[in-house]
């Protein structure tokens, strides 16, 4: 036996433990709510799980939610829903998923039966309050997103953070994507919700009062900023790859045009990556500024 041999001893070869994919922290602190009102609350152990496991046509339709909720933990009121659907429409349209707000009666049963009832047909609103309930909905992978579903008290005991589920979808005339009427029935825990469809006309009521005109630049503005932060999740190590799998050309053409770069959130909570402009100097671009090339989608909702 050489010497090289005797000197060499058998090794069992280690696996790596897996790291769970880093989710972005904005630098803000959590005020206090007025009145003791319920504040929404997240888990970015929660989004960073779906990172890791979910397939790539999921990725942006189920981390999004979450990852805003983990965002705003704290920092805002549960019954946020027209707030919470306007800022994640504008997020999904970032990143080239199109969303479409949705108001809906919602029906909470236990397993004993009794149960409550949320929103309504025929939402109204008292001065800048919206009397109702609403969800998004995702045409392209007809899914249902309930945001803020946790605002209500016997959703919140279970504690998964937002519903999201699959529905049927069919385009009517009238332009509205589910039947008025229908029923979307899906399960937490030992409760049964059961969503039932408004008309598009409420959706207009929402989308065309000034209260939601006054602030369509500031859901646009926070959209951006919690698309940024996915995006910046979704290049991290060991999501990237599924990411860039996902079909949506306007998220791989980001994820392209982000690489590496460097990226910060100011204490306003706007997100900005170190990247060349047009000219090719480098600036902090935000993410609706950084140029890509002209055959990307443009993000939605679209005029």
């Amino acid at each position: 036996m050489s010497k090289q041999k005797r000197g060499r001893k058998h090794r069992t070869p280690q696996q790596r433990a897996p790291r769970h994919p880093s989710v972005p922290r904005p630098r803000r602190a959590a005020p206090v709510l007025p009145g003791g009102m319920m504040p929404l609350r997240g888990s970015l152990d929660h989004t960073a799980l779906l990172l890791q496991h979910a397939q790539p046509d999921q990725l942006v339709e189920l981390v999004l939610p979450h990852l805003w909720a983990a965002l705003a933990d704290g920092r805002v009121p549960a019954n946020v829903c027209v707030d919470a659907c306007m800022t994640l429409r504008n997020a999904y349209g970032q990143l080239g998923v199109r969303a479409e707000l949705q108001p809906v009666d919602l029906a909470v049963r236990g397993k004993d039966g009794g149960g409550t009832r949320y929103g309504s047909l025929t939402p109204s609103w008292s001065g800048t309050v919206w009397n109702g309930h609403c969800v998004l909905v995702l045409p392209d992978s007809e899914r249902i997103v309930d945001a803020t579903v946790e605002q209500f008290d016997e959703v919140r005991a279970i504690g998964d953070g937002p519903m999201i589920g699959k529905v049927a979808l069919s385009t009517h005339d009238d332009g509205s994507l589910m039947e008025p009427g229908a029923q979307v029935i899906l399960q937490r825990g030992d409760l049964v919700l059961t969503y039932t469809i408004a008309g598009p006309e409420v959706v207009a009521s929402i989308v065309e009062h000034p209260e939601a005109v006054a602030h369509a630049d500031g859901h646009h503005r926070t959209g951006v900023n919690v698309a940024s932060f996915a995006l910046a999740a979704l290049r991290g190590e060991g999501v990237r790859g599924r990411a860039m799998q996902a079909p949506h050309p306007r998220l791989r053409a980001l994820l392209r045009a982000v690489g590496d770069a460097p990226y910060e959130a100011d204490e306003a909570g706007d997100v900005r990556f170190r990247l060349p402009d047009q000219t090719g100097r480098e600036q902090w671009l935000r993410l609706d500024e950084i140029p890509l090339p002209p055959t990307t989608p443009t993000a939605w909702p679209r005029p």
